[in-house]
């Protein structure tokens, strides 16, 4: 049991069984509400936000561990790498149906200019991201790089979501627990920054897992 459990829910396996969920909740949207813009928005809808939850999964995942060591954080601090590469695919579904609805609405379809740049942004660096997830390319760009990019990255990836999120919390309780989120984890993500300049063993080690 043991042996079936790490294969399905450790590694690689994270970001196939994550994929074939949000790829089936997209099919089962558009089941359900029509190929039409209705389930178009859906679809955007649920890819940003399973996109957010896998996100904030794997920005979280060491802090979360140096603060509250337990099975599940280090689950989660050992396959962060997978959480984040997970997100990605989440987010390239959530691109496609972006597309999608900008396709079926043609003209009809308003985007921000600078809403476009920022995104487009934030798709270069989770490309880019992903790409070094893997040990060869990470080897080659060699760990300075790799740090700074996946920092830059993901914090810029943050940003993102919450300045997608909190304009929409002032007029709509639904958003508000995403905005929340955000603000825990970046928090966290301070304290535990704070608290390893005092060199404990246990949070110096989460920050090098």
């Amino acid at each position: 049991m043991t042996r079936v459990t790490e294969h399905n829910f450790a590694g690689w396996p994270i970001v196939r069984w994550s994929t074939l969920v949000v790829v089936g909740l997209m099919a089962a949207i558009l089941g359900v509400d029509g190929v039409n813009e209705a389930g178009l928005r859906a679809t955007v809808r649920t890819s940003a936000q399973t996109s957010f939850v896998l996100f904030t999964s794997a920005f979280s995942a060491s802090s979360l561990y140096a603060m509250w060591p337990a099975p599940l954080t280090r689950w989660m601090r050992r396959n962060r790498r997978y959480l984040g590469v997970s997100f990605a695919a989440s987010h390239f579904i959530h691109l496609i149906a972006i597309v999608a609805l900008a396709v079926r609405l043609g003209d009809q379809f308003k985007a921000d200019p600078v809403t476009v740049g920022g995104g487009g942004l934030a798709y270069v660096f989770i490309a880019a991201m992903t790409a070094t997830s893997f040990d060869r390319t990470a080897a080659w760009i060699g760990p300075r790089a790799w740090r700074r990019l996946h920092t830059t990255g993901s914090y810029y990836v943050w940003f993102i979501f919450f300045t997608s999120y909190a304009p929409r919390a002032l007029t709509s309780l639904w958003y508000t627990p995403f905005v929340f989120i955000l603000l825990a984890v970046i928090g966290l993500r301070f304290v535990v920054r704070l608290r390893s300049r005092r060199r404990t063993p246990a949070i110096a080690a989460a920050l090098r897992g």
